[in-house]
């Protein structure tokens, strides 16, 4: 009797670590997509991603570089002050896009250029998104909003 007992345990076990296992592997193919991991300029120097790849880039508009084409096309420079990256998008900019200030950008890096499907730009004159403050705090250019 004990030996049946012990049986539909383990069987029970596997039969959790199996659905464990399938729901996992479920959600990470749900969610490939929706997994956009965030570099910084220097990080897309050093190591350039592949044209498929999906991913956030994220840095200082740089001054002087953004120039607005025909229609909805504009063209801008971000970097961190280790790296300068080109930026081509197509869309409608946030408002309080601007040179000299902070932007997360989503896309792909193709031929030396990041296309952007999606730009963000800080919410008030102070704000900078997290990863852009700890990209430029590692790069030793940060300066925190009201010094000059």
């Amino acid at each position: 009797m004990k030996s049946l007992k012990k049986t539909r345990r383990i069987q029970v076990i596997l039969l959790a670590v199996v659905a464990l296992v399938a729901s996992t592997v479920l959600i990470g193919y749900g969610m490939r997509d929706g997994i956009n991991f965030f570099r910084a300029p220097s990080q897309i120097v050093a190591e350039p991603p592949s044209p498929s790849e999906v991913f956030r880039i994220g840095g200082l508009v740089e001054e002087g570089t953004l120039v607005r084409g025909q229609g909805e096309t504009v063209r801008f420079s971000v970097t961190d002050g280790g790296a300068t990256i080109p930026v081509v998008f197509t869309g409608v900019l946030p408002d309080l896009f601007d040179e000299n200030q902070g932007m997360v950008g989503t896309g792909r890096y193709v031929n030396g250029v990041f296309e952007a499907t999606e730009i963000l730009a800080k919410h008030d004159e102070t704000y900078m998104p997290k990863e852009v403050v700890d990209a430029l705090k590692e790069q030793g250019v940060y300066v925190e909003p009201g010094e000059s």
